[in-house]
């Protein structure tokens, strides 16, 4: 055991060492903001096209005057709900046949009509491709009773503000429960695979034949898996201190502007830093006994597709605890293995005890013993094979 511990130790410090001072560790630091850039980029734009598309265009056919006290009951209608789908007003005027008029608008393409009112405030009427409980129709319902009111303006009502209520307290920490879980989603998917990518460089140039024969290929597997692990945390500090410090520039509050978790801010990023380990090792022990199969990077792609698509599953999976952590469905996700880290980070963000981190975290420890061991014991009946390779039901018979 001693052998194996110190071999394990030798072996992550020589991967650890060849990765973070390899100048290609710059690269791999810069790596998420490109797809920080791009999603915000293409969410942005795709935001702006989907408010375009959703927002309904309504044809007021009225008089002048008619219609400034719709608009005015509109705008006021936005202001009061600014995240609401209200929709957008066309004013025309009267010409000859209100019935001809009405189609022309109805099939105008610049704007694209959703309906037409018409009437003025007197006797409004609905015409178009909408029925009587139509959110549109209830938006104008609003509008027109909003302008034939006489009051110019709503009241100002007296506002007491507190620290805190339950409901931002609730609707807060499932936000931060959200995006916790798809950060550890995200990272341990995008780190784990790195394993096999180093495990394939060196089967194809022979090297690790040269290092199987001086150290235990058990303590091989481990040395290389935590030495990735330690790669990955440097560059998750090294991004989360960077997301702060942006966060605290471009915010009046910095970092206490965002929903805090139940359990604390110091609490939930050190849960999140030892949940991140333990997905990874999970994760990259299967990742790393895939790469022990494979012996060209086109195979690697061929066996870890179903393993990233069964992560993607147990991610859904998990997302279902969120601001429900003790239903059956939430205990269910925490007792599987490859889940458990993300449901119990979420719990962290909506409840504050920490008993069950603890039982979790034994829980998941046994887990990655387990895995350890299995993956472990097919890398080495696999690693140092050549010749024609055995089916996989003849594995157990090598």
């Amino acid at each position: 055991m001693k052998r194996l511990i110190h071999s394990a130790f030798v072996i992550a410090r020589r991967d650890f060492g060849a990765t973070v001072l390899s100048k290609a560790f710059i690269f791999f630091l810069l790596g998420p903001l490109f797809p920080l850039l791009l999603g915000g980029v293409f969410g942005g734009i795709g935001a702006k096209v989907a408010s375009q598309t959703e927002q309904p265009v309504i044809a007021v056919v009225s008089s002048t005057s008619d219609f400034e006290r719709i608009s005015a009951a509109r705008d006021r209608l936005a202001d009061s709900i600014p995240n609401a789908m209200i929709a957008r007003l066309a004013h025309y005027a009267p010409q000859g046949d209100l019935a001809v008029q009405q189609k022309r608008l109805l099939a105008s393409h610049n704007p694209p009509v959703r309906a037409v009112l018409t009437g003025g405030l007197a006797n409004p009427h609905v015409t178009g491709a909408v029925n009587a409980g139509a959110d549109v129709v209830s938006q104008l319902g609003l509008i027109i009773a909003d302008a034939r009111s006489t009051q110019a303006a709503p009241p100002e009502l007296p506002v007491t503000q507190t620290g805190a209520s339950t409901g931002t307290l609730v609707k807060g920490r499932a936000l931060t429960a959200q995006i916790g879980q798809m950060l550890l989603f995200f990272l341990t998917l995008l780190l784990s695979g790195m394993v096999m990518s180093q495990l394939i460089e060196e089967k194809s140039n022979k090297i690790i034949e040269v290092i199987a024969a001086a150290v235990p290929i058990d303590a091989m597997f481990i040395g290389k898996l935590f030495a990735m692990l330690a790669a990955s945390i440097v560059g998750i500090v090294v991004w989360i201190s960077a997301g702060a410090l942006v966060v605290q520039m471009i915010s009046t509050g910095g970092v206490r502007t965002l929903p805090p978790p139940a359990i604390g801010w110091p609490g939930f990023l050190a849960l999140g830093v030892v949940y991140f380990a333990m997905a990874y090792l999970l994760l990259g022990s299967i990742f790393l006994t895939i790469g022990a199969q494979a012996s060209t990077a086109r195979e690697v792609q061929t066996l870890s597709m179903p393993v990233t698509f069964g992560q993607v599953v147990i991610f859904g999976f998990a997302a279902t605890a969120i601001g429900q952590p003790d239903s059956a469905q939430a205990l269910a996700a925490a007792i599987f293995p490859l889940s458990s880290p993300m449901v119990m980070l979420a719990r962290a963000a909506e409840e504050p005890d920490w008993w069950p981190h603890i039982v979790a975290l034994l829980w998941q420890a046994a887990w990655v013993a387990l895995i350890l061991r299995v993956g472990a014991k097919l890398f080495r009946r696999t690693v140092l094979k050549s010749g024609p390779r055995l089916p996989w039901w003849k594995l157990g018979k090598a």
